[in-house]
Protein backbone atom coordinates (compact mmCIF):
# COMPACT_ATOMS: atom_id res chain seq x y z
CA UNK A 1 0.00 0.00 0.00
CA UNK A 2 0.77 3.37 -0.58
CA UNK A 3 0.99 6.47 1.98
CA UNK A 4 1.42 10.45 1.35
CA UNK A 5 0.92 13.92 3.20
CA UNK A 6 1.69 16.11 0.08
CA UNK A 7 -0.68 18.99 1.23
CA UNK A 8 1.71 21.03 3.79
CA UNK A 9 5.24 19.90 2.67
CA UNK A 10 7.70 22.65 3.14
CA UNK A 11 11.09 22.38 3.60
CA UNK A 12 10.00 23.50 7.45
CA UNK A 13 7.70 20.66 7.87
CA UNK A 14 8.56 17.58 5.61
CA UNK A 15 11.35 16.30 8.75
CA UNK A 16 8.49 16.84 11.05
CA UNK A 17 5.45 14.82 8.54
CA UNK A 18 8.17 11.98 7.91
CA UNK A 19 8.09 11.82 11.96
CA UNK A 20 4.21 11.78 12.11
CA UNK A 21 3.76 8.94 9.44
CA UNK A 22 6.60 7.12 11.38
CA UNK A 23 4.31 7.26 14.67
CA UNK A 24 1.26 6.19 12.40
CA UNK A 25 2.99 3.48 10.43
CA UNK A 26 4.24 1.63 13.81
CA UNK A 27 0.63 1.87 15.21
CA UNK A 28 -0.74 0.26 12.31
CA UNK A 29 1.62 -2.25 11.90
CA UNK A 30 1.46 -2.97 15.94
CA UNK A 31 -2.28 -3.87 14.49
CA UNK A 32 -1.35 -5.84 11.76
CA UNK A 33 -1.80 -3.49 9.10
CA UNK A 34 0.76 -3.06 6.52
CA UNK A 35 1.51 0.13 5.94
CA UNK A 36 4.83 1.51 3.89
CA UNK A 37 8.43 2.50 5.47
CA UNK A 38 7.97 6.24 4.17
CA UNK A 39 5.58 8.90 2.75
CA UNK A 40 5.41 8.72 -1.13
CA UNK A 41 7.19 12.34 -2.70
CA UNK A 42 7.33 11.62 -5.95
CA UNK A 43 3.88 11.71 -6.98
CA UNK A 44 3.26 12.89 -10.83
CA UNK A 45 -0.37 13.19 -10.64
CA UNK A 46 -2.31 14.06 -7.42
CA UNK A 47 -5.53 13.12 -8.63
CA UNK A 48 -4.66 9.54 -9.87
CA UNK A 49 -2.55 8.96 -6.88
CA UNK A 50 -5.71 9.69 -4.99
CA UNK A 51 -7.62 7.06 -6.93
CA UNK A 52 -5.53 4.87 -6.70
CA UNK A 53 -7.36 1.00 -4.84
CA UNK A 54 -3.88 1.17 -3.14
CA UNK A 55 -3.91 3.98 -1.08
CA UNK A 56 -4.07 3.83 2.50
CA UNK A 57 -3.76 7.40 3.52
CA UNK A 58 -3.32 11.06 2.12
CA UNK A 59 -4.21 14.65 2.86
CA UNK A 60 -6.43 16.19 -0.15
CA UNK A 61 -8.46 19.27 -0.58
CA UNK A 62 -11.68 19.88 -0.38
CA UNK A 63 -12.76 21.14 -3.75
CA UNK A 64 -11.16 17.80 -5.48
CA UNK A 65 -12.73 15.36 -3.08
CA UNK A 66 -16.85 16.63 -3.93
CA UNK A 67 -15.56 16.99 -7.64
CA UNK A 68 -13.96 14.10 -8.07
CA UNK A 69 -12.70 11.84 -5.18
CA UNK A 70 -16.02 10.92 -2.94
CA UNK A 71 -17.14 8.27 -4.89
CA UNK A 72 -13.49 6.25 -4.91
CA UNK A 73 -12.47 7.50 -1.09
CA UNK A 74 -13.28 6.90 2.36
CA UNK A 75 -12.86 9.81 4.87
CA UNK A 76 -10.57 9.50 7.49
CA UNK A 77 -11.15 12.40 9.28
CA UNK A 78 -9.72 16.07 8.88
CA UNK A 79 -6.71 17.40 11.08
CA UNK A 80 -7.25 20.56 12.73
CA UNK A 81 -4.64 23.26 13.17
CA UNK A 82 -5.88 25.40 15.09
CA UNK A 83 -6.75 28.20 13.38
CA UNK A 84 -7.74 31.76 13.96
CA UNK A 85 -11.70 32.17 13.65
CA UNK A 86 -12.02 28.59 12.20
CA UNK A 87 -14.39 26.01 14.13
CA UNK A 88 -11.94 22.42 14.84
CA UNK A 89 -11.07 21.04 11.30
CA UNK A 90 -11.77 24.10 9.30
CA UNK A 91 -9.75 26.20 7.61
CA UNK A 92 -9.77 29.56 5.36
CA UNK A 93 -8.17 31.91 2.51
CA UNK A 94 -6.30 35.25 4.06
CA UNK A 95 -6.61 37.59 1.00
CA UNK A 96 -3.22 39.01 0.87
CA UNK A 97 -1.35 41.83 -1.50
CA UNK A 98 1.40 44.13 -1.23
CA UNK A 99 2.41 46.63 1.16
CA UNK A 100 3.05 49.30 -1.23
CA UNK A 101 -0.83 48.79 -2.99
CA UNK A 102 -2.96 51.54 -1.74
CA UNK A 103 -5.96 48.68 -0.62
CA UNK A 104 -8.09 48.94 1.99
CA UNK A 105 -10.76 46.42 1.15
CA UNK A 106 -11.58 43.18 -0.90
CA UNK A 107 -13.62 45.37 -3.35
CA UNK A 108 -10.35 47.65 -3.95
CA UNK A 109 -9.09 44.87 -5.70
CA UNK A 110 -11.50 43.90 -8.15
CA UNK A 111 -10.61 43.73 -11.71
CA UNK A 112 -6.63 43.92 -10.30
CA UNK A 113 -4.14 40.87 -11.31
CA UNK A 114 -5.14 37.69 -9.28
CA UNK A 115 -2.56 34.76 -8.65
CA UNK A 116 -4.25 31.33 -8.41
CA UNK A 117 -2.64 28.02 -7.28
CA UNK A 118 -4.55 25.36 -9.06
CA UNK A 119 -8.60 25.54 -10.59
CA UNK A 120 -9.15 22.64 -7.82
CA UNK A 121 -8.34 24.21 -5.10
CA UNK A 122 -10.71 25.20 -2.25
CA UNK A 123 -8.60 27.88 -0.71
CA UNK A 124 -6.83 29.41 -3.65
CA UNK A 125 -9.18 29.48 -6.30
CA UNK A 126 -12.74 28.44 -5.23
CA UNK A 127 -12.78 30.53 -1.75
CA UNK A 128 -13.69 33.40 -3.77
CA UNK A 129 -14.62 32.67 -6.87
CA UNK A 130 -18.12 30.88 -4.92
CA UNK A 131 -18.56 34.32 -2.75
CA UNK A 132 -17.03 37.33 -4.61
CA UNK A 133 -16.65 36.33 -8.24
CA UNK A 134 -16.57 40.25 -9.20
CA UNK A 135 -13.46 40.37 -7.39
CA UNK A 136 -11.82 38.00 -10.12
CA UNK A 137 -12.58 39.87 -12.90
CA UNK A 138 -8.57 40.86 -14.07
CA UNK A 139 -6.02 39.03 -15.63
CA UNK A 140 -6.14 35.68 -13.51
CA UNK A 141 -2.23 34.02 -13.25
CA UNK A 142 -1.80 30.35 -12.60
CA UNK A 143 1.01 29.55 -10.95
CA UNK A 144 1.04 25.66 -9.54
CA UNK A 145 1.18 26.56 -5.58
CA UNK A 146 0.10 28.69 -2.90
CA UNK A 147 4.06 29.30 -2.13
CA UNK A 148 4.70 30.51 -6.11
CA UNK A 149 1.71 32.46 -5.72
CA UNK A 150 3.06 34.25 -2.63
CA UNK A 151 5.79 34.58 -4.66
CA UNK A 152 3.84 36.14 -8.01
CA UNK A 153 2.42 38.71 -5.74
CA UNK A 154 5.58 39.90 -4.29
CA UNK A 155 7.28 40.03 -7.62
CA UNK A 156 4.55 42.34 -8.98
CA UNK A 157 3.20 39.69 -11.54
CA UNK A 158 -0.10 39.75 -9.53
CA UNK A 159 -1.31 42.20 -6.62
CA UNK A 160 -3.18 39.90 -4.96
CA UNK A 161 -4.19 36.03 -4.16
CA UNK A 162 -6.58 33.84 -1.54
CA UNK A 163 -3.70 31.22 0.18
CA UNK A 164 -4.56 28.93 2.65
CA UNK A 165 -4.69 30.38 6.22
CA UNK A 166 -1.95 27.11 7.53
CA UNK A 167 0.18 27.51 4.17
CA UNK A 168 0.43 31.34 5.19
CA UNK A 169 1.31 30.42 9.16
CA UNK A 170 4.02 28.13 7.26
CA UNK A 171 5.45 30.94 5.02
CA UNK A 172 5.76 33.19 7.52
CA UNK A 173 7.53 31.22 9.42
CA UNK A 174 10.35 30.89 6.58
CA UNK A 175 10.26 34.46 6.32
CA UNK A 176 8.77 34.74 2.79
CA UNK A 177 5.68 37.05 3.86
CA UNK A 178 7.61 39.91 3.93
CA UNK A 179 6.46 42.96 2.24
CA UNK A 180 2.87 41.09 1.97
CA UNK A 181 -0.17 41.79 4.14
CA UNK A 182 -3.72 40.73 4.93
CA UNK A 183 -6.37 42.82 3.86
CA UNK A 184 -9.28 40.24 4.08
CA UNK A 185 -10.22 36.37 5.33
CA UNK A 186 -12.77 33.85 3.57
CA UNK A 187 -15.45 32.43 6.04
CA UNK A 188 -14.19 29.16 7.07
CA UNK A 189 -14.79 25.55 5.69
CA UNK A 190 -13.93 22.16 6.15
CA UNK A 191 -10.15 21.49 6.43
CA UNK A 192 -8.00 19.09 4.31
CA UNK A 193 -9.39 15.93 4.82
CA UNK A 194 -7.37 12.76 5.25
CA UNK A 195 -8.83 10.36 3.01
CA UNK A 196 -8.00 6.28 2.60
CA UNK A 197 -8.90 3.82 -0.38
CA UNK A 198 -9.56 0.71 1.73
CA UNK A 199 -12.97 1.76 3.65
CA UNK A 200 -12.65 -1.08 6.47
CA UNK A 201 -9.32 0.55 7.51
CA UNK A 202 -10.95 3.90 8.07
CA UNK A 203 -10.99 3.21 12.15
CA UNK A 204 -7.92 1.96 12.12
CA UNK A 205 -6.59 4.85 10.69
CA UNK A 206 -8.32 7.31 12.74
CA UNK A 207 -6.73 5.59 16.14
CA UNK A 208 -3.44 5.68 14.94
CA UNK A 209 -3.40 9.30 13.52
CA UNK A 210 -4.78 10.66 17.00
CA UNK A 211 -2.03 8.74 18.43
CA UNK A 212 0.61 10.17 16.63
CA UNK A 213 -0.81 13.45 17.39
CA UNK A 214 -0.93 12.72 21.19
CA UNK A 215 2.73 11.44 20.50
CA UNK A 216 4.03 14.75 18.56
CA UNK A 217 7.13 16.36 20.32
CA UNK A 218 6.80 19.75 20.92
CA UNK A 219 8.77 20.75 18.19
CA UNK A 220 7.00 19.07 15.42
CA UNK A 221 3.58 19.86 16.81
CA UNK A 222 4.49 23.75 17.02
CA UNK A 223 6.19 23.30 13.15
CA UNK A 224 3.08 20.99 11.76
CA UNK A 225 0.80 22.43 13.59
CA UNK A 226 -1.58 19.71 13.96
CA UNK A 227 -3.80 19.86 16.99
CA UNK A 228 -6.63 17.33 16.65
CA UNK A 229 -7.95 14.87 14.42
CA UNK A 230 -11.81 16.14 13.63
CA UNK A 231 -14.25 13.60 12.03
CA UNK A 232 -16.40 15.73 10.51
CA UNK A 233 -19.89 14.40 8.48
CA UNK A 234 -19.18 13.87 4.66
CA UNK A 235 -22.11 16.50 4.39
CA UNK A 236 -19.68 19.18 5.48
CA UNK A 237 -18.04 19.04 2.18
CA UNK A 238 -20.87 19.40 0.22
CA UNK A 239 -20.03 22.84 -1.29
CA UNK A 240 -20.96 24.01 -4.59
CA UNK A 241 -18.34 23.08 -7.97
CA UNK A 242 -16.80 26.80 -8.91
CA UNK A 243 -16.27 28.27 -11.93
CA UNK A 244 -13.49 28.06 -13.84
CA UNK A 245 -10.82 30.65 -13.99
CA UNK A 246 -11.92 31.10 -17.56
CA UNK A 247 -15.79 31.24 -16.78
CA UNK A 248 -15.22 34.22 -14.98
CA UNK A 249 -14.16 36.98 -17.58
CA UNK A 250 -11.53 39.23 -17.67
Amino acid sequence: MIASLPMYLTPLTVAGYARFWAAIRDHLRQAGINAPDRLATEIPDLLTHWRDPDLLMSQTCGLPYRAVLKAHVTLVGTPDYGLPGCPPGHYNSVVITRDDLAIESLADLTGRPFAYNEPQSQSGWAALALTRPEVLTGHKRHTGSHRASVRAVRGGEADFATIDAQTWRQLAGLGETEGLRVVDRTAPVAGLPLITGQPDLAPHLQEAVRAAIAALSDTDRSTLGIRDLIVLPPGAYDLPIPPTPEAIGA
